[in-house]
């Protein structure tokens, strides 16, 4: 097989299906040959190796080799290569026959992103799938109409704690922690990405716990709460420990859904007697998409592949709290989740990472009302206690969804004011930059 042989017109891959289309970006040496290059590595992760073999026959080359979709040179070099030039940047698409994979997660990534992930200055940008490949993969079960319907909020912005502090405390302190954010409105109380199931604040002893007072503020309020409970261990015990989980009483799951694999959580999005939303948390994202040159893109890591995989919530950073990130990720990420996409449900992007009332115009004039506001530390460290801090929370929500400024309703709410005058509003400059609608 020649190298045009394997070159593909893209119209012809989209007519005939069946590939799962893979974008790249490639450094390479100026004088590179990059058509080779990229041929290479279309063989290298389909059927070849670093020497002919005798049965990578045309015939299986035929049906199971990588076809080179596109080449595009950024700045598009036309007659010659600068000699001030030692490094020359690309783009470029590789069309994957499914039927190599099938639809799973684990083996896509082998073969888009495997030995690759190890050949230099190279990072996958976005992957395409064809319907048939979707098709395989029932996604989530709950999402965002789904969540909604369990607390009876048709409509608006919904609030998340992340209990505070992130772990070390007993079973006994975290349920007192959980019934004040709960009193101060909170829809969601997840536990931080910390702790999990260990000896001084075990899983069962806490979900039993943070679920008596869950059904007692029901009872005195009628206000509901779910409680997603951290489930991540080893990939063999993630299940087991969901169920003992839901059998103590929870009502929702969250995963380190990277540490632990993301076929994990597929497992228990799929798992016929695992009927409770699941939380998908972000940590170790970063060593996957950070680099520009090498891994693979954000909205990959976390907003298709957590999709795919069955999340029905997806903590990731906001640009506007604690960690770095692009504005135009973020929003990027949201889109993969809450677009239509085939059969699955759209999904709640949850932004969080030092969100507190002064982001929340920002964060729901980004998304609208189908998002989650991830608060931590601004509820448990609100000057007047957690049970305040919910509450300047939901102020600030409801002030937006309304129309009302902040700084107008800091004057009604004393819970608001204070959040207000400990951590500030957002400048003019801030507002220009992050678009705030008034």
């Amino acid at each position: 097989m020649s190298i045009l042989d394997m070159l593909a017109i893209p119209e012809q891959i989209e007519a005939e299906g069946g590939y799962v289309i893979a974008t790249y970006y490639l450094e390479t040496a100026a004088r590179s040959e990059i058509i080779q290059k990229v041929s290479a590595i279309a063989v290298e992760q389909t059927t070849g190796t670093w020497i002919p073999v005798p049965e990578e026959t045309p015939e299986v080359r035929e049906r199971h080799v990588a076809k080179v979709v596109g080449v595009y040179e950024v700045p598009g070099h036309e007659f010659e290569v600068p000699s001030s030039c030692d490094t020359r940047q690309f783009v470029f698409q590789l069309a994957f026959p499914a039927v190599n994979f099938g639809p799973q997660i684990p083996m896509l990534l082998s073969t888009v992103i495997g030995n690759i992930s190890m050949s230099g200055k190279l990072k996958l940008l976005d992957l395409k799938f064809p319907k048939e490949f979707l098709d395989g993969f029932k996604g989530p079960k709950f999402g965002v109409p789904g969540v909604r319907r369990l607390l009876g909020v048709e409509s608006r912005p919904l609030l998340n704690n992340m209990i505070k502090p992130c772990t070390g405390y007993p079973p006994e302190v975290g349920a007192k922690l959980f019934a004040q954010a709960v009193r101060g409105g909170v829809d969601i109380v997840k536990d931080d990405e910390l702790i999990a199931d260990p000896p001084f604040c075990p899983m069962v002893d806490r979900v039993k716990l943070y679920m008596e007072a869950a059904r007692q503020i029901y009872e005195e309020t009628g206000h509901k709460v779910l409680y997603t409970v951290n489930v991540t261990d080893r990939a063999d015990k993630v299940r087991d420990n969901a169920h003992r989980a839901i059998d103590a009483g929870v009502n929702a799951l969250m995963i380190n859904y990277l540490t632990v694999g993301i076929s994990a959580m597929q497992g228990l999005a799929e798992d016929p007697d695992i009927n409770v939303p699941i939380l998908a948390h972000l940590d170790f994202a970063g060593t996957m998409y950070e680099s520009p040159i090498s891994g693979m893109s954000s909205h990959l890591v976390l907003g298709k592949l957590a999709r795919l995989a069955g999340a029905d919530v997806v903590v990731y950073p906001s640009p506007y709290g604690k960690f770095p990130f692009l504005k135009e990720r973020y929003l990027q990420i949201g889109h993969h989740l809450l677009s239509k996409w085939q059969h699955l449900q759209p999904v709640f992007p949850m932004p969080g990472g030092g969100v507190m009332p002064n982001v929340v115009p920002a964060i729901i004039n980004d998304f609208g009302n189908d998002c989650i506001l991830g608060a931590g530390g601004a509820i448990h460290g609100h000057p007047m206690g957690p049970v305040a801090g919910g509450k300047a929370m939901r102020q600030a929500i409801d002030a937006v969804i309304n129309g009302v400024s902040l700084k107008a309703a800091a004057e009604q709410y004393p819970e608001l004011k204070a959040a207000v005058d400990a951590w500030g509003l957002m400048d003019e400059d801030e507002k220009s930059l992050f678009e705030i609608k008034q």
